[in-house]
């Protein structure tokens, strides 16, 4: 079997990190450590095509993902979300990058597990919990986070969600956008595994390196059934990233963005005057 090519991924995936823990198993660094592993226009669009690799990479049986440092990721950046508002191109080239980092990490044959620590917010947050088996922190912080920026829940939550933890905590969870602990997250189905923190790590890679010892065919046939249940939610999911994108065109996500960056409560509504003077939504 050959070895993992990490130069590979590194020139065609260079705002991510690679690394080779073990004999077949490929490890992916979300690093922007300055900004809690904020995703960057192309730390975005890294994450929605690095699967598609990952899936033909016969060198590769595991993929353990995870944030550098302390946090897991903090979502997009706030540079990358003022250009979807202001600019169409950078919001429709990013809304098929959305859709592919689900679509492609679901339909990836490869096991993926992944250790959260810290903040795992947003789009981050969707590759944590896309991952066939999520290992969290006790005292991780888990938020979904749109509808505090104000637009709807998109980038994963409505596919997989109501599947993990059933629908009542789900409509709790992503309409009041209160974070939950790794801990509460176990409690609720929403991650295979709770832990210290110091233990999150190892956790998650020997649960990986026991996938990678396991049959192939397996692993994959297994995964690809399983995985039928987000594909039966597929039209669910197409919608709520249809209405999140949309609500990037209207005016509350304005109000939202600067509450987010302020710290302070967002002032929406049909009769809160915007940022630029206009009349919210």
């Amino acid at each position: 079997m050959p070895a993992i090519d990490l130069q590979r991924y590194r020139d065609l995936y260079p705002s991510l990190e690679f690394q080779a823990p073990g004999e077949q198993l490929l490890e992916i660094v979300i690093a922007n450590e300055g900004r809690l592993n904020a995703a960057t226009e192309s730390m975005h669009r890294d994450l929605a095509l690095v699967w598609r690799e990952v899936d033909q990479d016969e060198a590769v049986r595991t993929v353990i993902v995870r944030g550098a440092g302390e946090h897991f990721s903090a979502g997009g950046d706030f540079a990358m979300i003022e250009r979807m508002i202001e600019d169409e191109a950078t919001l429709v080239r990013v809304w098929k990058e959305a859709s592919d980092l689900v679509y492609n990490l679901v339909n990836c044959s490869k096991p993926v597990v992944s250790a959260i620590r810290g903040t795992a917010v947003g789009a981050g947050l969707a590759v944590a919990l896309l991952a066939d088996v999520a290992v969290a922190a006790r005292n991780a912080r888990i938020l979904d986070g749109h509808t505090r920026l104000g637009v709807a829940a998109g980038d994963h939550a409505v596919l997989i969600w109501p599947l993990l933890c059933g629908l009542a905590k789900a409509r709790y969870y992503l309409l009041t956008n209160r974070p939950m602990s790794g801990e509460e997250a176990e409690r609720i189905g929403l991650v295979a595994l709770a832990v210290d923190d110091a233990d999150v790590y190892e956790t998650a890679l020997g649960v990986a390196r026991q996938l990678a010892a396991g049959s192939p065919t397996a692993m994959r046939f297994t995964k690809h059934a399983l995985n039928n249940w987000l594909r039966l939610a597929g039209p669910s999911f197409d919608a709520s990233l249809a209405l999140e994108f949309l609500g990037f065109r209207l005016q509350d996500v304005r109000q939202g963005l600067d509450a987010v960056r302020k710290r302070r409560r967002p002032e929406t509504g049909p009769d809160v005057q915007g940022t630029d003077g206009s009349r919210g939504s």
